[in-house]
């Protein structure tokens, strides 16, 4: 079993780091494997923008995807040890070996569950963390030139699965166009941000509280399963070579 990582990360850099570690580990083909590959892009730009200064407040910036990172490493954790995962990203985690899937739909699965449920309680922690709030400035200003980024890798996905998807099915080709067209950064950041207002102005009301993350966490297990769902034929294992014995 591999080893799990307790200590949770603090900074853009080490986000990258444990993003490199589980990447060097999971083979290429395994769903959460293709979600990380997206999300260390993300994080590679992040670090690269931030050092760029641009960021208004990078304390802040740090602070948020480190909290957001770790709740993602959590999930990974908790499978490594045979723990269940939060139900956010269980859809992810058990379609996982599915090779039916594909790697976009698992990138986005995952994007779904990171930005649908994760981000707003990263926001809401960070923000109570700093002492700040979502509507003092620069937070919304430095979220929307994440977004940026986010949207860059998104572009990044889609141009490499639209090259990949070569099928002689044109009605199972179109039809995984359409699923993977559902799921848009964009749209998850901006349901992110509203969520986020309603957790923070509710963060102190818990029953309200709880009911929403209920429903957020509802919702996000949703999407993910409906973009985990099968529609190409599996992808054949490859075949090992004959061993010589000669």
């Amino acid at each position: 079993m591999p080893q799990s990582h307790a200590r949770a990360v603090k900074s853009i850099d080490e986000v990258v780091e444990r993003l490199r570690a589980v990447e060097a580990r999971l083979a290429p083909a395994d769903g959460v494997a293709c979600f990380n590959r997206m999300y260390l892009r993300v994080a590679e730009l992040t670090g690269r923008t931030a050092a760029a200064g641009s960021f208004q407040d990078r304390a802040f910036t740090e602070g948020l995807e480190a909290a957001l990172a770790n709740l993602y490493l959590d999930a990974v954790e908790a499978a490594d040890a045979g723990r269940p995962v939060n139900e956010a990203w269980q859809p992810l985690f058990e379609a996982r070996g599915d090779r039916a899937v594909r790697p976009i739909q698992f990138a986005f699965a995952g994007m779904s569950a990171h930005l649908s449920h994760d981000l707003p309680l990263a926001l809401v922690a960070t923000c109570i963390e700093r002492r700040t709030t979502p509507d003092t400035p620069p937070v919304h200003a430095d979220h929307l030139r994440a977004a940026e980024l986010l949207e860059q890798a998104e572009a990044e996905a889609r141009a490499v699965f639209e090259a990949q998807l070569g099928t002689p099915d044109a009605r199972a080709a179109e039809s995984l166009q359409h699923l993977v067209g559902s799921f848009s950064v964009a749209r998850a950041l901006d349901a992110a941000w509203a969520t986020t207002q309603t957790l923070w102005h509710e963060r102190n009301l818990r029953p309200f509280h709880d009911a929403t993350l209920a429903a957020v966490t509802g919702g996000a297990v949703l999407a993910a399963r409906l973009l985990v769902t099968p529609v190409l034929p599996p992808v054949e294992a490859p075949v090992e070579p004959p061993v010589d014995e000669g």
